[in-house]
């Protein structure tokens, strides 16, 4: 006996109360219905389902097989429905929003690899550094560094960490001197990314002991693009997440500073509209990233 139909159908059998109806729905006579069940039953060792002359109910140890299987049920369809849209050529329009750096750093590097692997598929970025409502707007994929959203038809999935990091060009060490400390910092320019949390207070950690310190910027913006480029013209000590700066940081264009302090990290996350089955286009570009950040080794980069 085929054992996906007799978990199908006493699944079936549970819900809907009744074997013939069971039956019916899964395009079963009563009888194969009946071996089915009963295969199933004499495998186990175990009886799933009472009938009386009125009514058939699940045993204790039926109810709780049932509460195990519909969960697999679901998933094994789910792995089903993957496997078909993973074979058929995305097309269509795929539309992806994310910060002008991320799109920047991030996606605008792996596009000529994408479009390789999937011809047929267009991909139009929206840039944004502000939360955009994906359902709204008709967007396809986010990418974003809170870790929920308050909307269950949104699914998250994270992709990496990233460090949030002081940094400074070495011209302006040279003319205005190098923080030791997070209370040095009053007396330095500061660049300011607006739109962070708390932009205007920064929570340093160092072996557990924690300091919360009020800053204020020579300059503000609301991309951290404006931010690298005036850091990198010698104006002053920025606040960014490593992954706009890492190069940067490597080539010495820029220097980290207070490195035995830690500001609180950045989780980078691509979010979706939650769906039973995700369309070929949606599955295919959350695949590549998560493919491609593990290949690229990003978050080591980032966290280091």
């Amino acid at each position: 006996m085929d054992r996906w139909t007799e978990i199908e159908l006493f699944v079936q059998v549970a819900e809907l109360g009744s074997l013939s109806r069971a039956a019916e729905s899964l395009g079963l006579s009563n009888a194969a219905a009946s071996r089915h069940l009963a295969s199933l039953e004499a495998r186990l060792a175990a009886r799933l389902v009472q009938r009386n002359t009125r009514r058939l109910f699940l045993t204790d140890v039926g109810e709780a097989f049932y509460r195990r299987c519909k969960p697999l049920l679901g998933e094994l369809r789910d792995a089903e429905s993957a496997v078909n849209e993973a074979v058929l050529k995305p097309t269509g329009l795929l539309r992806v929003t994310a910060s002008l750096s991320f799109s920047m750093i991030v996606i605008a590097p792996l596009l000529p690899e994408f479009h390789a692997r999937y011809p047929e598929l267009k991909v139009e970025i929206v840039v944004s550094n502000r939360y955009t409502d994906l359902l709204e707007s008709g967007i396809d994929v986010a990418i974003r560094n809170r870790e929920f959203e308050n909307d269950s038809a949104i699914t998250v999935r994270r992709l990496a960490e990233t460090k949030r990091v002081l940094a400074a060009s070495p011209q302006y060490l040279q003319r205005h001197g190098t923080p030791r400390t997070p209370d040095e910092l009053a007396q330095h320019r500061l660049l300011i990314y607006n739109l962070a949390n708390q932009p205007h207070q920064l929570r340093f950690t160092r072996n557990g002991a924690v300091t919360t310190v009020p800053i204020d910027g020579l300059l503000e913006a609301n991309d951290g693009q404006v931010i690298r480029a005036a850091a990198l013209k010698h104006l002053g000590i920025l606040i960014q997440p490593m992954y706009i700066i890492h190069e940067d940081v490597v080539a010495g264009r820029l220097v980290p500073l207070l490195q035995d302090w830690e500001l609180p990290r950045l989780t980078i996350n691509i979010a979706y509209p939650t769906r039973r089955h995700l369309p070929a286009k949606v599955r295919c570009f959350v695949d590549f990233l998560v493919e491609q950040f593990e290949r690229l080794d990003y978050e080591r980069r980032w966290t280091a």
